[in-house]
């Protein structure tokens, strides 16, 4: 029966103590001097006022406001943080932008390097066979001198070119003949690296 008893006073404490925690959060009471000590006997801070004179009293209305303003403060720590968080990332995100820019720009130049070397490489090709047409209408002796004052690669070009129009128009090319009538070490130079391509 004792120990009913004792179970009972204990279970009658603790309501009592968890009514006055929730009305004491609830600001229905002030119990922060009594509840002080608990907190920090279970390792937090509890909450502290003003002690009030003899003559004054306790203003829940001004606990409130303190209380939603420290909310209030908190809460614009919070979204201070969040936004350095924010202008942190949209800085990395504009670094990011600058770099695709200059990744495209290089690309872009990359790009117009290469139409304009192809665009050169057209332009030689359709020079070197108007030269291949010009000489392959030239009496012999006179292309052969010509092309033997050109360097090796543009003679080399310039034959190649005469046989492929040869062979394009179903003719016989004059290629050989030309070689015939050059310099013998000379000739056999050119048609080494017409074989070989080297330049």
């Amino acid at each position: 029966m004792l120990g009913r008893i004792v179970v009972l006073l204990v279970l009658i404490l603790v309501l009592i103590g968890g009514g006055i925690v929730w009305f004491d959060y609830l600001n229905v009471i002030d119990a922060k001097t009594v509840l002080a000590p608990l907190y920090r006997v279970i390792g937090r801070e509890g909450r502290t006022q003003d002690d009030l004179g003899p003559d004054e009293y306790l203003n829940l209305d001004a606990e409130r406001l303190a209380v939603r303003l420290e909310a209030e403060a908190l809460r614009e720590l919070d979204m201070d943080k969040r936004e350095a968080e924010i202008q942190s990332k949209l800085g990395e995100i504009e670094q990011m932008a600058q770099d695709l820019e200059q990744r495209k720009q290089a690309l872009d130049d990359e790009q117009n390097s290469i139409n304009a070397a192809a665009a050169d490489a057209e332009n030689m090709d359709r020079n070197i066979e108007g030269i291949a047409q010009q000489l392959t209408n030239m009496q012999p002796e006179r292309a052969v001198a010509i092309i033997a004052a050109m360097n090796d690669q543009t003679a080399v070009n310039v034959l190649r070119k005469t046989e492929e129009i040869a062979q394009r128009d179903g003719t016989n090319s004059i290629v050989p003949y030309w070689l015939s009538q050059m310099d013998p070490q000379r000739a056999a130079e050119l048609q080494r690296k017409m074989v070989v391509g080297a330049p």
